[in-house]
């Protein structure tokens, strides 16, 4: 037991150290976030009948919730991080930031304070997902909206990629360096899903699955994008997965 703690402990304090590095990528296609907001948007309804509370849980640069934000027009959008780099540059695109974490106490927020939860390429990059999604869960009010992005680990460059003995996309063995797979950038993903797998685990922990859709990739080479965006239209091949639940 005490060898386990200590090597989760050390696990996350690497990651720690690799997502305060400037030069990490902390933002996704704007594509993606476009998408899930006009989602998101047609969840919550129109501000004229009560703003609502929008959490961007993982918020990074601030990017992602600054496209979805004229969807959302007088909706509150309180960006949420744990990297203090992140957070300085979300300050100069969204009007509320908060500094959180998902483990060690928790968000700062009281139980049932959200109407919805962002959560956009974040779950790929967790140690303990599910302690995630419980924390997600209580501060959401009963019936609130959980907006879920990762990237697709049965995405239909993947399928080939494997058949051919190569490294899938999104997939990563070091922190340090890519290895066996295309591109040159290391993102810090620790584990993927499918479609199915993403339906079961969000299910299990306590919220009802509405929707699932398929997004875009902006990686994608661009004679391949028109494929890319065709494969949206079976959300099991795409190359993002977009989840609309809802908290039990």
């Amino acid at each position: 037991m005490t060898t386990t703690t200590t090597t989760t402990t050390a696990v996350r304090r690497g990651l720690r150290d690799f997502y305060e590095d400037p030069s990490v990528p902390v933002a996704s296609g704007a594509g993606r976030s476009l998408r899930q907001a006009r989602m998101l948007a047609e969840a919550l309804g129109p501000a004229t009948k009560g703003a609502r509370t929008v959490l961007d849980i993982g918020c990074g640069d601030g990017s992602a919730a600054a496209t979805a934000a004229p969807c959302l027009s007088g909706h509150r959008i309180v960006g949420v991080d744990w990297s203090q780099d992140a957070l300085r540059r979300a300050r100069t695109r969204l009007p509320y930031t908060v500094r959180g974490e998902l483990t060690d106490g928790g968000l700062p927020f009281r139980t049932a304070a959200a109407d919805a939860v962002l959560f956009s390429e974040v779950i790929e990059h967790l140690v303990d997902p599910d302690s995630a999604l419980d924390e997600i869960r209580r501060v959401l009010r009963p019936g609130g909206h959980l907006m879920l992005s990762t990237p697709n680990l049965a995405a239909w460059y993947n399928r080939a990629l494997l058949l051919a003995g190569v490294q899938p996309v999104f997939t990563e063995v070091s922190l340090r360096a890519v290895h066996g797979r295309p591109g040159s950038q290391v993102v810090g993903h620790l584990r993927l899903a499918t479609a199915r797998a993403l339906r079961e685990f969000v299910t299990a922990a306590g919220f009802e699955v509405v929707r699932v859709k398929g997004a875009p990739f902006h990686g994608v080479p661009r004679p391949l994008r028109g494929l890319d965006r065709l494969a949206c239209r079976v959300p099991s091949t795409a190359s993002i997965l977009l989840l609309h639940a809802r908290r039990t």
